[in-house]
């Protein structure tokens, strides 16, 4: 059989006051409950997000890294196109300037060469005795010695003493009446264009 409790009683009151202890813990666990939920919710996705902040700006770095080497690259790729073609025409620019300048050099000798050659030619179809074929002999040569001097070649020296740099020995003998190392034959002149040897003297060399 229950209890009858009148209202107003100090078994009521009793009775309320638990009711809203028990309430008021409950509010507090579930609103504790709550924050650490939230608090937990919260946190989870901030760092997801600054992680994500962090790989997302690497990622954008080097994306700017890779535009920027590709750019460096076209740049050298164009440059050494450029200098290539630049090479080629060089090339051939002075592949045809030599050219030219061998022909006119050429060019110059045979001017200076060609009236000698007309020069023997009319000696052989010329009529007289000997002594006429050898004034005309004669004015050849000097017209060819003017030609070689026209041209700055000259005869090398083969007086004194042997010098390797302007003659060549291909004999060499014993004798007294020559000093050491003396040139004492020369088989075939050699001539210079300056400091330049066309052709080496060649001689004999005594001592």
């Amino acid at each position: 059989m229950e209890k009858i409790v009148n209202e107003g009683s100090p078994l009521e009151e009793e009775r309320k006051e638990n009711i809203d202890e028990n309430l008021e813990m409950k509010k507090e666990n579930i609103e504790e409950n709550n924050e650490e939920n939230i608090s937990q919710d919260a946190s989870c996705p901030q760092e997801d997000i600054e992680e994500n902040d962090d790989d997302n700006e690497i990622l954008f770095n080097l994306k700017e890294e890779n535009s920027r080497l590709n750019s460096e690259l076209e740049a050298l790729k164009d440059r050494l196109l450029r200098l290539n073609a630049e090479y080629d025409n060089y090339r051939k620019r002075t592949s045809k300037e030599k050219e030219g300048i061998y022909d006119d050099a050429c060019e110059d000798i045979l001017k200076n060469i060609l009236p000698v050659l007309d020069n023997l030619e009319r000696a052989v179809s010329a009529e007289g005795d000997v002594d006429d074929l050898k004034k005309g002999i004669e004015m050849t040569l000097r017209q060819f010695y003017d030609a070689l001097e026209k041209l700055q070649v000259e005869e090398i020296s083969t007086e004194g003493e042997f010098d390797p740099n302007w003659h060549n020995a291909v004999m060499h003998m014993e004798d007294d009446n020559y000093g050491t190392n003396q040139v004492a034959e020369v088989f075939q002149k050699g001539y210079k264009r300056g400091d330049k040897v066309i052709r080496y003297s060649m001689v004999k060399v005594a001592n």
